[in-house]
């Protein structure tokens, strides 16, 4: 039956399709740079089972930008509640490994942050708790409006603008968009409309995940709290705490080619603790984990981001903090050229900034993955020496594969635009791994962070523009200031004590608006040519 249409014809500046995290990031950052957006979402509520439950120290430090980060830190878990993670033969058996991590009153409480990579440590929060957050918080943003219920039907580029049409209750309308921004998951219709397809893997593992109520399952675990409890029974499984209570999600892990199907839930759990619990199903999902990127991130006037463009298995929530990252990246580009202090061409290098990072943590996952699901010794259910000797040969496997997984500093500030068109002086071929970074500042990378004298991070007191960083006063910047002035860039100045000569090794850091490094050098930079490069002029220039 043919749908009636409205007459009405919206225009929007940026049409953000999607309100997952990667979304509704997008839209605030859209919204605290100035420029209105509108994001559209199919469904009329948030769904009920939990699906990523960590937020990366990356992610948080966006958040902490944009002014979240203790409203998303005080959610969650309660903060007493100890991160740590727990390996063991059932819940209910012998403990092989662990790892201990603080809980969210002591991130809160400062405990130990001179040693902290970061001025935000990675939270664990289930997204049933993060998107209320980001969603009240667009809310009361100016310029920025969110319609749920509303689906993308289709679109049609043109050189100035893209019609949109979407659909809510029944009746069409069209959107003038001056961009589209396809934040709406792995089944994207904007990815399909574009006709982009997923490169990589399809399947790597099969799993069954039970979202669940049980306090008798809290109880049993209060006597040693642990934020994950991976157990090792016919299958390997995750118990995952999501509110420190009676909330639990049971992943349970199987062979890429295995038919889940016919697996019980109810089996499944009881073989994870070792006893059968009370407890009520509140939901079961059936899923495959893969590793895929999309073979382009952008057609024209119309990105993809977050799951649209990337999916993986997920063993430590990489899939939705790669999404905030595509969003930090992709809101400063766009907000730029609406202001109009760089050219269009500026977005031509999203793709090539965003997708090799999705490619190498598409790469770095997969392999992790197949370490964590790797088969296991059942010597370790054994009773006496040989089960112990069994499970200490276990424990020295995962003090190697686990650690990283679980505080993945590479991931978080060691991914970068090296080479990026936008950086200047970037290093080649530069490997991103999960565990490993270097906290000293180089060009493409996220400017590493200290501690200044006012308690505040060096990432709080960056602008909201271009940041020129000064470690030697000696240095002149009035050519920066002239230069920025003359291009209409936004660009702030401010000097740090010369007293991190390892983290920062020059004089002059001129840092993005993202937080990334453009350029590092010293007195005798050319700050017209350099501007021109960082944001995109001298790519338009050349053709």
């Amino acid at each position: 039956m043919t749908q009636p249409i409205s007459n009405s014809e919206d225009r929007v500046e940026v049409l953000v399709v999607g309100a997952g995290p990667a979304g509704l990031t997008l839209a605030i950052d859209l919204a605290r740079r100035g420029v209105a957006c509108h994001v559209v979402e199919a469904t009329e509520e948030r769904g009920v089972n939990p699906r990523c439950n960590t937020t990366s120290a990356r992610s948080m430090e966006i958040f902490r930008r944009l002014g979240l980060a203790d409203d998303i830190r005080r959610a969650g878990l309660p903060e007493d509640y100890p991160t740590s993670i727990q390996y063991r033969t059932t819940l209910s058996g012998e403990e092989i490994f662990r790892l201990d991590l603080p809980a969210a009153r002591d991130v809160l409480d400062g405990v130990g942050k001179d040693q902290w990579p970061t001025p935000e440590p990675q939270h664990r929060i289930s997204q049933l708790f993060l998107e209320p957050i980001l969603e009240q918080y667009a809310s009361g943003l100016p310029g920025l409006t969110l319609e749920r219920g509303t689906r993308l039907v289709e679109f049609r580029q043109d050189d100035d603008h893209v019609e949109a049409v979407v659909e809510a209750a029944g009746v069409r309308r069209t959107l003038h968009c001056a961009y589209v921004v396809g934040c709406d998951g792995a089944h994207s219709t904007v990815r399909r409309q574009l006709g982009i397809r997923y490169e990589g893997v399809d399947a790597i593992q099969q799993f069954v995940s039970t979202f669940l109520r049980s306090p008798e399952l809290g109880r049993l675990a209060a006597r040693d709290r642990a934020w994950t409890y991976w157990t090792y029974g016919r299958r390997i499984a995750s118990l995952i705490a999501i509110d420190g209570d009676s909330l639990w999600l049971n992943h349970v892990a199987f062979a890429p080619d295995h038919d889940t199907e016919g697996e019980d839930p109810e089996e499944l759990l009881r073989e994870a603790v070792g006893k059968p619990v009370e407890h009520e199903v509140l939901g079961v999902v059936r899923w495959t984990g893969r590793r895929l990127v999309a073979e382009r991130y952008r057609t024209g006037r119309v990105f993809l981001a977050g799951d649209a463009a990337h999916i993986w298995i997920p063993v430590g929530g990489f899939g939705m903090n790669a999404g905030i990252q595509d969003a930090a990246t992709l809101g400063w580009m766009l907000a730029a050229v609406h202001h109009g202090w760089a050219p269009p061409s500026l977005l031509d290098a999203y793709e090539p900034e965003r997708k090799p990072v999705g490619e190498q943590f598409a790469r770095a996952v997969g392999t992790a993955a197949h370490k964590s699901f790797a088969e296991f010794s059942p010597d370790i259910h054994l009773p006496g020496p040989d089960g112990e000797r069994a499970r200490a040969a276990f424990a020295d496997r995962l003090a190697v594969t686990e650690p990283h997984r679980y505080s993945p500093d590479g991931f978080s500030f060691g991914y970068h635009y090296a080479q990026s068109p936008l950086v200047v002086g970037g290093e080649k071929q530069v490997a991103i791994t999960m565990g490993g970074h270097l906290e000293r500042a180089r060009p493409g990378f996220r400017l590493p962070h200290v501690w200044l004298d006012d308690d505040r991070s060096v990432l709080d007191v960056l602008g909201p523009g271009f940041t020129l960083l000064r470690t030697d006063t000696a240095v002149g910047v009035a050519s920066w200031t002239l230069a920025a002035r003359e291009l209409g860039i936004p660009l702030a100045v401010v000097d740090l004590p010369a007293r991190w000569p390892d983290r920062y090794p020059t004089e002059l850091l001129l840092v993005r608006p993202d937080q990334h490094v453009a350029w590092m050098g010293g007195a005798d930079a050319r700050p017209d040519e350099l501007l021109n490069t960082v944001t995109g002029r001298a790519v338009a220039h050349q053709r």
